[in-house]
């Protein structure tokens, strides 16, 4: 018995010994396998992004070493990430791509584009403006406290109350970077910096205990049974959230606050990317990262001006048929988005009913969608407003991906800032836009897809998803969801938007048109409200190129479609060609491209699903 013991304390051992072994060379080597790479690429930038790990939550409970941390922000931290990508590129190219399957080299490329536009637009790393009215650490780490970090135990609100104390932490690592900005002449439009200090000083100036970090706290702590933590320990947590407000979180603000301050009096002027230096460079490696094209600057303004009289073409017929005939575009559009009739009262009771309608519209098409989809998500989306602290300067809606572990459904934020900047008829395709079939679809079912590496399960290619989830608000008209003549003016009027946004960025960017002439362009063509516009215009002007991928992308996956049916006649299945374009995860226009290629091929010959 003493010998049989004494064996298997030495296999144990050779066990841990060869584990550590092979650990060491995955992690510090080449790996031997490529997934094997895949796995640790992913593993290092994760592991390194604690914030990351709290929003996905995919690892289970035992290994959670990472919710009283926050991520790393200062500019080494930036350097050790830069210095990441390039030697991960390295280490995948020295892998013989010849000797995969069709999809494992499609992976492979997937990867090598990302690193590959990221090492291009390295000498850019300091261009944009990390703190801005439409995000940063000001607004994002807020919204990550309360919409992300779960409070679901005493060891939760521990947690939560350690991250709040890490703000003067975190803060003082982003003004660093705002420094060493700031030396190098990269400074941020003058309005950028008026609405950030309105921002944090909203924020900051109310009560602790009215704080949105105090009273979301309070509401996860209260759906804590009574079983699961007692009342003294209740009131010790709230005080130590309420401490930790005071005395980390506004003296951190306070700080930001005062350095934005002194930054105001050398940021005279609303310019775009062509004003920073080597500045038209940086915008043209803005369009190729954004649209996965090689576009210039000029095909995508010259792509936008057609795109605009397309469908300027097609509002004015619906217009006409509604009795309005004088005026442009823009003006028309408003005449019917300022009916009465079509709003909802601007009062909370009215937003709750808009909130409301907006899950109606959701809950109606998921239900209608019929053979169109073969594979849909299993998760769940919910809509909710917008926080009341971020409502002025966040767009008019966007989408948040749910949890990898499901406790966690996506969601569809509603701008609820003002009611009669979204009319009845504009709800529709909105809901489809950011919820179903559009962000929700795609982001979930990448998601849940079994044996795709996990990079390209959230690698954010965005061409693709905004240019999926603008597909999607055309295609539920397809559908028959939006009989209402309005309804498809609702429609047409984002589509307008979207065709605007390539006129304006590179307008912007890139022929060094004006805050004023961009939201009066965007005006005229599109109707929307003043205060969405100019939200709109100065989203823009922070991240250049951003607003060109949804049209791009767009006409890419119609073309692809349209080329598909062309090619396979009465084999054409819209089902079938969803499933092409889902069930990889976000890909590059031109990756895409390849896979309803070979997708097209397949079917042809008669082997396709």
């Amino acid at each position: 018995m003493r010998t049989l013991l004494k064996w298997l304390l030495r296999l144990l051992l050779l066990v841990l010994v060869l584990g550590a072994i092979a650990f060491v060379h995955v992690w510090y080597f080449k790996p031997y396998k490529i997934d094997w790479f895949y796995g640790r690429t992913f593993a290092q930038f994760a592991l390194d992004s604690p914030q990351m790990l709290s929003s996905m939550r995919i690892l289970p409970s035992w290994a959670d070493f990472y919710s009283d941390k926050l991520d790393d922000a200062s500019p080494a931290h930036e350097q050790k990430i830069a210095d990441m990508i390039h030697k991960d590129h390295d280490v995948l190219l020295s892998y013989d791509r010849n000797a995969l399957d069709r999809r494992g080299q499609l992976s492979y490329d997937v990867l090598e584009y990302f690193l590959r536009i990221q090492i291009e637009g390295d000498k850019f790393r300091d261009y944009d403006f990390p703190v801005n009215q439409m995000f940063g650490v000001q607004s994002a780490l807020p919204n990550f406290m309360t919409q992300q970090h779960p409070v679901k135990s005493e060891s939760d609100a521990k947690d939560y109350i350690a991250r709040l104390n890490r703000f003067p932490e975190k803060f003082d690592q982003v003004i660093e970077g705002l420094r060493l900005r700031e030396g190098k002449g990269l400074l941020p439009p003058q309005f950028t910096i008026e609405e950030v200090l309105k921002q944090m000083d909203g924020f900051a100036s109310m009560a602790s205990k009215q704080n949105p970090l105090y009273v979301s706290f309070k509401e996860k702590l209260d759906k804590i049974p009574a079983d699961k933590l007692d009342q003294p320990a209740r009131v010790r947590l709230l005080a130590g959230v309420d401490a930790a407000i005071q005395q980390s979180v506004y003296p951190s603000y306070k700080k930001l606050t005062d350095y934005f301050t002194q930054l105001a009096p050398k940021a005279q002027g609303n310019f775009g990317a062509w004003h920073l230096p080597d500045g038209d460079a940086y915008y043209a490696w803005c369009v190729r990262q954004h649209t996965t094209t090689d576009m210039t600057p000029e095909q995508v303004h010259q792509l936008g001006l057609t795109e605009v009289a397309r469908v300027s073409a097609e509002m004015d017929i619906i217009l006409k048929a509604q009795g309005l005939v004088d005026g442009s575009i823009g003006e028309r559009v408003q005449q019917l988005a300022k009916d009465p009739a079509q709003l909802f009262p601007n009062t909370p009771e009215g937003k709750q009913a808009m909130l409301k309608q907006y899950q109606a519209i959701l809950d109606e098409v998921n239900a209608g969608l019929g053979d169109s989809f073969d594979v849909r998500p299993k998760a769940g989306v919910v809509v909710q407003a917008v926080p009341e602290f971020a409502e002025k300067t966040a767009p008019g809606a966007y989408y948040e991906e749910g949890s990898f572990d499901g406790t966690r459904p996506g969601t569809f934020f509603a701008n609820m800032r003002d009611t009669s900047e979204t009319p009845k008829w504009a709800m529709r395709t909105l809901a489809y836009h950011e919820g179903i079939p559009g962000h929700h679809f795609q982001i979930s079912v990448a998601q849940e897809i079994p044996g795709l590496p996990f990079f390209q399960r959230v690698l954010p290619f965005t061409a693709y998803v905004e240019g999926w989830a603008l597909y999607a608000e055309r295609l539920a008209w397809e559908l028959g969801f939006e009989k209402n003549p309005l309804d498809n003016l609702g429609r047409l009027r984002d589509e307008m938007m979207r065709a605007v946004r390539l006129v304006v960025d590179s307008g912007i960017h890139y022929k060094h048109w004006t805050r004023e002439q961009a939201i009066a362009y965007m005006i005229d063509n599109t109707g929307m409200a003043q205060s969405d516009v100019t939200a709109e215009i100065e989203r823009y002007f922070v991240d250049p190129g951003q607003a060109l991928a949804y049209k791009v992308g767009m006409l890419k996956i119609l073309e692809l479609r349209e080329k598909a049916k062309t090619e396979l006649g009465d084999k054409f299945k819209l089902a079938q060609f969803h499933n092409q374009v889902l069930s990889n995860g976000a890909l590059p226009l031109e990756l895409l491209q390849r896979v309803i290629d070979d997708w097209v091929a397949k079917v042809k010959s008669g082997n396709g699903a």
